[in-house]
């Protein structure tokens, strides 16, 4: 039940006294991702708390260090310039992965933990390097011109894996001994990676499982012949580089997923039959502890089948355990979890409209729902066999806020742990004893502490309490507290909004309407809102109100909030979006003709849909990175919400921005990054001709050389201030 958390704490830097943010003190030294703790995890033993961290001078690249808990010591383990030479150039391969797994910066950006808690293993710069408690030095194992990816340590800490040119390999610690697994990668053949919609979709970011014992790897064979190849340019200041690149958007083939088991004594290969149809997902892979059963998650292509399959070693049957099934789609998750003391496993489903933890036998009987309730359960966080309960996050007192909670495995009432109202993001020993608190709230900065399982807390990791030394004190003065509060739609739907109004409400304020409005995301949290949220209150010191409401389509509020935008993208979300305007219209310091309206991704899709069919609301709009046609994004994604354009055509056109660009009315701002490889640069190119051809005005800004992210200080800052700016000179705050 490992888990690890990615943190930024604010530390602005800087002693200036100044009244209200501006935007260059938002970015003054280190921002959210920057010099602040990341990546902490408790070891398995529950002795230490490790986690990476930039030096003084240099926020970008990252060091491993740990906190003892005995001895309340915190000391530097690697200096990551120190164990290399030269300047750290990734692979293509690598540069995907990092850029879907949200990961910044270079030296040691990632590491793992042996299960006995007495060594480390972290990549750095395509190879990798080993260290056990006690040594002096940590050991290089690998050093090739290749860029070795995906690497792991085996669960008995003897081995390392990693994938090499497109095939899987094992290396002994010990003795040094290595050996491909497989050998037959190559072209469009790659073993054990994890293809691009199941790492950029289903978060799943590796294609090989070693059994518990270390006997047997189950692996994937991908064959990317079947996806259609597209070529894009990537276009930045110097240089413009086209790619060659297996995209599978939607309505087209995706790649072709076999399953295999391979023993490691005899290299004996066994494939699993998938079944007569292809065209399906390979969600997820777990080995039960016995070592002889493989489970792996089996998806239809519509993904309104999900099926948890077992697979045999020693007969080689496999049976279905269990088949959750939805007339929309069914959410993947990473809950679950097989008991090492019982032949049970614990299992999150959305059945009764709610994600809630059931346990099953495992046969695939259902022993009992453990959970129930009008909310949702986020992750579980970790198992006691010994004390017979379980921990888990969850929505149980609001959507809001997660907080962690306590529940028996026989059942029955669950118990609030952490009691302080805001968010929770939570990381235990895997032996469930301590915990990481990463807490925030909408007014308060990341702080993290370590407690008991009790909850009792033990110390402070980063406190970042906002006293006279702190960077944010000489701006409280003008800190702004935002209302939450909830609104009912026509037909009935409750909504929850978030509200920043200026200090001085003297006259009619403009409104600036920032959203998101996808699947799978929430705006509208009581937790610290990083640069984003210092942006807002800098546009509220300069008299804006400032609003967000999360629309249906969105998450953490049920499954029947998700399902409306079923086929339907870009319609329900809008009417809400209108039905919180119509909300701020009733306002009696808000000007009803100066409404804004700005998101990215999603929200930059939401954005133009906002402009394009609501335009009697809207006077202007900043959309970031938008799709803007469906059928230029992925499979797994959007096939999962619009079906498939080629039985469902209709929808497509009616969800795409194009049919509505023709009654803009406001002013209107794109900005793209030019060498995004998720919302592909296209999007927003055609929307470009296609308003031109309609003899639209309208602003661009787009990024050379950046990708969705949009990442880098002096980038953000250029950024934020275009925004900003464009709002200045189309809403005259």
């Amino acid at each position: 039940m490992k888990k690890i958390l990615l943190l930024g704490a604010l530390m602005l830097n800087t002693a200036s006294q100044a009244e209200s943010l501006n935007i260059e003190r938002i970015f003054a030294s280190p921002s959210l991702d920057g010099n602040a703790p990341r990546s902490l995890a408790v070891s398995p033993d529950g002795e230490r708390v490790t986690f990476l961290k930039g030096k003084d001078t240099d926020y970008e690249q990252l060091d491993l260090w740990e906190y003892h808990i005995g001895s309340g010591e915190t000391r530097m383990l690697f200096d990551s310039a120190k164990l290399t030479d030269g300047k750290e150039e990734l692979s293509d391969e690598e540069k995907a992965r990092r850029e879907r797994m949200r990961l910044s910066g270079t030296g040691i950006v990632s590491y793992q933990w042996s299960d006995d808690g007495k060594a480390l293993l972290f990549p750095l710069g395509g190879d990798v390097f080993y260290y056990r408690l006690g040594d002096k030095n940590a050991q290089q194992l690998l050093n090739t011109d290749a860029f070795e990816t995906d690497i792991k340590l085996s669960p008995k800490g003897n081995y390392i894996s990693f994938i090499r040119d497109q095939n899987l390999f094992i290396k002994h610690i010990a003795s040094g001994e290595e050996r491909a697994v497989t050998t037959e990668g190559g072209g469009t053949i790659k073993f054990g990676m994890a293809e691009f919609v199941a790492q950029e979709e289903m978060g799943r970011m590796t294609g090989y499982w070693w059994s518990p014992d270390e006997s047997h790897i189950a692996f994937t064979r991908v064959d990317e012949a079947p996806v259609e190849v597209i070529t894009r340019s990537e276009i930045y200041a110097d240089d413009i580089k086209t790619i060659t690149q297996r995209y599978p958007k939607a309505g087209t083939p995706n790649v072709t997923v076999s399953l295999a088991v391979q023993s490691l004594l005899t290299n004996e290969r066994t494939w699993v039959d998938l079944g007569d149809d292809k065209d399906i997902y390979l969600a997820r892979g777990n080995w039960m502890p016995d070592s002889k059963t493989f489970t792996y998650q089996w998806q239809t292509r519509n993904q309104q089948t999900l099926e948890l399959r077992a697979f045999h070693v020693p007969t080689e049957q496999q049976t279905v355990l269990l088949r959750e099934v939805s007339p929309t789609w069914v959410n993947l998750h990473d809950d679950l979890h097989f008991l090492n003391k019982a032949s049970q496993f614990i299992w999150a489903s959305e059945r009764d409209g709610f994600k809630h933890l059931y346990l099953f036998n495992n046969d695939g009987s259902l022993v009992q729902q453990l959970t129930k309730g009008k909310w949702v359960v986020d992750n579980l966080e970790a198992v006691d066999e010994d004390a017979g309960v379980i921990y888990f996050s969850g929505r149980k007192d609001t959507a809001l806020e997660s907080h962690l909670y306590r529940v028996a495995l026989s059942g029955g009432e669950i118990t609030r742990i952490t009691q302080r109202d805001g968010f929770h993001d939570i990381a235990f020993s895997d032996d469930a004893s301590i915990y990481i608190d990463r807490f925030s709230t909408v007014n308060t900065p990341y702080q993290v502490s370590l407690h008991n399982a009790k909850g009792e807390q033990l110390t402070w990791l980063e406190e970042n309490k906002v006293d006279a030394t702190h960077p944010l004190y000489p701006y409280m003065d003008s800190w702004t507290q935002p209302e939450f509060g909830e609104i009912e739609t026509a037909d009935g739907a409750t909504l929850i909004y978030r509200l920043y109004k200026p200090q001085n409400l003297n006259k009619k304020h403009p409104v600036i309407v920032y959203l998101y409005g996808g699947p799978h995301a929430q705006v509208v949290t009581n937790s610290w809102g990083g640069n984003r949220g210092l942006l807002m209150q800098h546009w509220v010191d300069q008299g804006y109100v400032v609003f967000s409401l999360d629309n249906r389509g969105s998450n953490y509020r049920g499954k029947a909030f998700e399902d409306p935008i079923y086929k339907q993208m870009g319609s329900i979300e809008v009417d809400d979006q209108v039905a919180g305007v119509k909300f701020l219209r009733t306002l009696p310091y808000v000007d009803p003709e100066r409404i804004g309206v700005h998101g990215h991704s999603y929200g930059g899709y939401m954005t133009l849909m906002t402009m394009f069919k609501a335009g009697d609301y809207f006077k202007a709009g900043v959309s970031g990175a938008p799709v803007t046609d469906w059928r230029l994004y992925d499979t797994h994604y959007t096939e999962r919400y619009m079906g498939n354009p080629v039985t469902d055509d209709a929808a497509y056109t009616a969800s795409s921005v194009f049919p509505y660009a023709k009654d803009l009315k406001g002013s209107l701002l794109i900005y793209h990054g030019m060498a995004d490889d998720n919302v592909l640069f296209t999007h927003s190119t055609m929307l470009y001709k296609h308003l031109q051809d309609l003899a639209i005005p309208f602003e661009t800004m787009d990024y050379p050389g950046k990708k969705h992210s949009i990442r880098g200080k002096q980038t953000g800052i250029h950024l934020y201030k275009t925004i900003t700016n464009f709002f200045k000179r189309n809403l005259n705050p």
